[in-house]
Parts: structure tokens; sequence; C-alpha cells
């Protein structure tokens, strides 16, 4: 039986670009069903299996209201809304194999809503002109696996430059349905731990990796840059894992300065109100993140750290240490599973260390503690926060946390290594 792939566009002003993407999969052997989600006019150029009226339907409204909107932000937000309704409920029925969408900035932001609504695993291709680095791409991507290809033209027209685009996506797509697979739910005795780093604790994570695996724990390693924290919770939340290891948890300072590893107000707080086991290390939370060249005005003065050519880390100040405190406490305080806290005191990042590190100020990362300490001593005294003499990017630390855990899940569940 062969795959169908949902065909999403703005076919309004895109119509003969999408019939011909269509046409590519069929001729691939790939079934489709085209919806269109363009807002102001009829198709053009193509009849889609599933019409603009039917998708603002399942949302709840009609096209008309969307025509009349008031601006054109409210009407594609509208049309966002259903199209991930209407996604969810075709690939409930088990009608969707993959998705494929393409469009300049509304229409790309659509698609990618509606791919954002299916598992990992099930192909994504998304084509776009703002699809570059020079544009903010988790409008496109979000924490899901969305294939992204940069259209180079735009999307008017069928010259040779869009038809190669095209047909590489195409031919893309028939690969994925035919060759992918999707993400499985574990294997029992399986036992995966999501873990969280950096470069800043690459070595330390490392070594608790190894060490993990020898009681018999895989573990599964997120990039803590703002989507890799959310991701890992958002996977959590499916049963991949049978506990969790937050090393680096510096996805919670960004918010308070502007950095752009900001993993939203969330970020902490959905492991422990899963009921999974956790061990949390303040790891990075004494820097923020900007691109090069663009540090806030504000935060001018402070020390600073050239990570590499793209990105600048900035010290957290003696405030935002303590403040951060707080929000550990307040968003750990609500887990309703075992939470155990260590808090390295020789340095929480590369640049933070005693020999010379820009980012050196143990009154500051004590004031962390000190706040930590006050507020969990008030609302949940059952959780222990633990110091040690040792720099966050330390081995025999990142060894450590991995026979903490270890000791957590040995008492949580009564396993035998």
């Amino acid at each position: 039986m062969s795959k169908n792939v949902l065909v999403v566009g703005t076919l309004d002003t895109k119509g003969p670009e999408f019939a011909y993407l269509r046409d590519r999969l069929n001729e691939l052997g790939v079934n489709t069903t085209v919806v269109d989600i363009g807002i102001l006019d009829e198709p053009l150029e193509i009849e889609p299996d599933i019409g603009h009226e039917e998708v603002a339907k399942t949302g709840g409204t009609t096209i008309e209201t969307l025509q009349q909107a008031g601006s054109r932000g409210k009407a594609v937000e509208g049309m966002r809304k259903a199209i991930r309704i209407l996604t969810r409920k075709l690939y409930n029925e088990g009608k969707v194999d993959g998705i494929i969408s393409m469009g300049g900035a509304e229409g790309a932001v659509m698609g990618a809503a509606a791919m954002m609504q299916l598992p990992v695993g099930v192909p994504k291709i998304l084509i776009s002109p703002i699809a570059s680095g020079k544009h903010y791409f988790d409008p496109l991507v979000g924490t899901s696996d969305v294939m992204i290809i940069h259209s180079v033209v735009d999307i008017l027209g069928l010259n040779p430059i869009a038809c190669t685009v095209f047909d590489n996506a195409a031919a893309a797509m028939k690969g994925m349905i035919e060759h992918g697979n999707l993400l499985p739910d574990p294997d029992p005795g399986q036992r995966y731990v999501a873990v969280t780093m950096l470069g800043n604790t690459t070595r330390a994570v490392m070594a608790m990796k190894n060490r993990l695996a020898t009681s018999g724990y895989e573990a599964v390693i997120f990039h803590s840059n703002g989507v890799g924290g959310p991701a890992m919770e958002e996977l959590a939340g499916m049963g991949q894992f049978v506990g969790v290891i937050d090393y680096t948890t510096n996805e919670v300072n960004d918010p308070l300065v502007g950095g752009i590893h900001d993993a939203g107000p969330e970020r902490l707080k959905r492991i422990g109100l899963l009921g999974l086991p956790q061990v949390v290390v303040p790891g990075c939370i004494d820097f923020s993140v900007f691109h090069t060249g663009a540090v806030p005005s504000q935060l001018q003065g402070r020390p600073v750290y050239d990570h590499n050519p793209e990105y600048t880390l900035v010290r957290t100040s003696p405030g935002e240490m303590k403040q951060l405190g707080r929000i550990f406490a307040e968003r750990l305080g609500q887990a309703k599973a075992p939470v155990r806290i260590m808090v390295p005191t020789g340095g929480l990042s590369i640049p933070n260390h005693p020999d010379g590190g820009v980012f050196w100020d143990p009154a500051s990362d004590a004031g962390f503690l000190e706040s930590l300490r006050k507020e969990l001593g008030r609302s949940r005294p059952d959780i222990p926060i633990k110091t040690y003499q040792y720099h966050v990017n330390d081995p025999a630390f990142g060894e450590l946390v991995a026979d903490e855990f270890i000791r957590l899940m040995d008492n949580e569940a009564g396993y035998e290594h």
C-alpha cells in the first residue's frame, strides 16, 4: 500500500508550484492529499483534496471570518490553529505518513505549525526562502524534526532553480517514507536517561554517560540551547525516559536578560510534574548567550567570554544568581518524584574557574546556593542539596552525578546492578 503525504500550502498564491510538487511525488509512487491553507482567494491552477473552507471549519471558524479578521496576522493565526487541528485529526485517522509544505513567511509558518503536531520520525519537509541563516528558525522547527530546505529563489514560478529544489524535495520525501521509521516506544527493560549538555559540560557528561552505561542505563543527550531542554521535556512526557539528569540548566537563566538560549517559563518544571526522578546540576547558569556583537547595552561592562566566533557569553550578575536560586526552588518544589540537587563549588562553566577564569566569582555563585537553600528549606525540605569541591566540567564530578542517579533509581525502583 502506497504511503500518503500531506501537501500543505497557500494555493491562492502558489497553486502551480504545489501542483508541480504534487505531480513529482505522484510520479515517484507517493499518494498525496493536497490541503489548501490559502486565506484570501481561491486556489490557483490546482484543485485541493481539502479546501480552505474545510480547514477553517475544522478550526472552529469559517474562511469568511478569517478573511475579515482585520489584519494579516490575525488571519494567519486563525488558519494556523485550524491546520494544526486538522493535521492531528488526519494523523490519528492513519491518513498521514509524511508532510511537505513550502511558502514564504506566512505559508512557511503555517506549514511548520502543521508539522509540529506530528511525532518524531514522521517525515517532515519544509521549503522556504526564509529558511536561511539570516532568519530566526524557531517558528519553522520548534522542537520537532523538521527537515528544512532553502528554496534559494522565492516560490513564484517554475524556473529551473525552483524545479530542481522541488524535485530533490520530492525525492527526499520518497526516501524518508520508504526507508525511515517512527520513534518507537522504549523496549521493555531498556532504560534511557535524558541528560542536558553544552560544550562547557561535555567532558563531564561524557564521563557520566560511560558510568551510567556500566549500570545498564543509556544516556540520551540534549543540547541545552533553548530548544534541547524543552524537546527533552516533551519526549519525557511521551514515556521515553526512566529519569533525567538535568546537568546543564542555563536555559533557565537566559530569559532573565534576553539571551538566545531561552527555554520559556516551563523549563525545569515539567519533569517533576511528570513524576520522573531527576538529578539537577546548576551547570552554566553563570552566563547567558548572545550572538557576537549583539550583547544588549544594559549588559555592557559585565565580564564576557568569546565562546566561538558566533557566540558571546555574558556573566550572570549576583542579583540574578540569587533570583535563579528562587526560580529553581519554585519549579523543582513542584516535583512529584524524588529530586537530588548537586552543586559543584569549583566553577559552573569553563570560564568560571579559580585559575584566572573571567567568570570566577565564588561569592556570586554562593548567592545562588544560599537563595536556593533558603527557599527550598521553606517549601520542600525533603529535597536534598549537596555541594562538591569540583568544577562542573570535571569528569570525576560527572561520575559522581551518575552514581547519585543510580542510587536514586535503586531506591525508587529496586533495580539491582
